[in-house]
């Protein structure tokens, strides 16, 4: 595996400010952990990580707006707003922060929590939501969760919060998934989450599905990462079909949840180790990735 220069920088960032019953950033301490965690061949820090949730108040993010200016070389954004977590000067940012190389995540969830991400060029059409930039399929307009009936579509439902879910590589396994001590040479676990997000290729873009997942309720193959490839213009990028892939909760029920959550947990990715293995894999794999490697 290739080294990096050492540190690269990588912000993990939520699009909402701090709150104790909500998905903000310390939700995802784990794998905050794991990224910084990460060593090279010499034994040094991969990466420099940041992990913040956006400034409080309506005013421009402090950190986003400035992203393009800043020496971070990465980007994760944990879309968990309701649809007004980015400023238009942000996405801006963010757009610049790409033009120069910067790598970018963008995670979201089911209906239109993380919605705001669509005003960001390129990826953001990648993200379909309930009431904007929708499946263009009529077919995938309904409800594949049926458990939580005010959570409406997309909500494919790959399992209960704690279980693991089957991954299947899409075409040649791409670097993100690569895995050379599993049986496939791929990564074929990733935790379940009973309602996740829709994502897919956009028009013109070189993009490509890379990781599908299959719903435990209709049967339905849906897409779980679109991978983008660095061009003349702009850095990697990866759209993600749920953060719920890097919430401490969805790696270890026990770890807590905010109260709003009904579901009953799993136990699953505690059951089986090579789970949890798996989507520690794919998070240093996507991060060295998308910082070029």
């Amino acid at each position: 595996m290739t080294s990096l220069p050492s540190p690269r920088t990588i912000l993990l960032q939520t699009t909402i400010a701090h709150d104790g019953n909500d998905w903000a950033i310390e939700r995802f301490g784990r794998l905050a952990t794991l990224l910084a965690g990460l060593r090279d061949g010499q034994g040094r820090p991969e990466f420099k990580v940041i992990a913040r949730n956006r400034d409080a108040g309506d005013k421009p993010d402090s950190v986003l707006s400035r992203l393009d200016q800043s020496d971070i070389d990465v980007l994760w954004l944990l879309a968990v707003d309701t649809g007004q977590g980015l400023h238009a000067g942000e996405c801006q940012a963010i757009l610049r922060f790409q033009q120069r190389g910067g790598g970018l995540l963008v995670a979201r969830d089911h209906m239109d929590l993380g919605s705001s991400v669509c005003a960001l060029p390129g990826i953001g059409q990648a993200h379909h939501f309930h009431t904007t930039n929708q499946e263009a399929d009529p077919q995938r307009q309904v409800n594949d969760d049926t458990g939580t009936p005010y959570i409406r579509w997309p909500n494919y439902h790959s399992g209960a919060n704690g279980d693991y879910q089957a991954v299947t590589a899409h075409g040649a396994v791409h670097p993100v998934l690569v895995d050379p001590a599993s049986p496939t040479g791929a990564i074929r676990f990733f935790p379940a989450h009973p309602h996740e997000g829709a994502i897919s290729v956009p028009p013109d873009e070189h993009a490509r599905v890379v990781a599908c997942g299959r719903s435990k309720s209709s049967g339905a193959e849906f897409n779980l990462v679109v991978a983008f490839e660095r061009t003349r213009s702009r850095g990697r990028a990866i759209a993600q079909s749920s953060f719920h892939h890097f919430a401490d909760y969805n790696w270890h029920p026990g770890a807590g949840c905010p109260s709003f959550v009904s579901e009953a947990s799993g136990q699953g990715m505690a059951a089986n180790p090579a789970a949890l293995y798996d989507i520690q894999r794919y998070v240093a794999n996507t991060a060295r990735w998308l910082a070029g490697a």
